[in-house]
């Protein structure tokens, strides 16, 4: 038979392991709930960046001729002599 002072002991390691078990659970919980609430978060925010600039589209439509936007600054290192010159000459007959 076991003595006394061992029973006490594996009582205490049952009681102390029940407890580690709860608290760490509620830790892995707490964590999850924050990580699916930030995940969440983020998709709204994607949701709503993306529904910002189809907003700023329909309202400021791109004309296509600003897909071909031309350099006029002559110190600029992106200026290109013949893009001006050809937007020159479509705009001139």
């Amino acid at each position: 038979m076991s003595s006394t002072g061992v029973n006490v002991l594996r009582w205490s390691a049952l009681a102390f392991g029940v407890f580690y078990g709860f608290s760490h659970q509620r830790t892995i919980t707490t964590t999850q709930r924050a990580q699916h609430a930030q995940h969440e978060y983020e998709h709204k925010q994607k949701l709503i960046d993306q529904a910002k600039a189809e907003y700023a589209k329909k309202k400021n439509p791109v004309v296509a001729a600003a897909a071909d936007d031309v350099v006029t600054d002559v110190n600029s290192p992106d200026f290109d002599l013949e893009k001006l010159l050809l937007k020159i000459a479509k705009e001139s007959p």
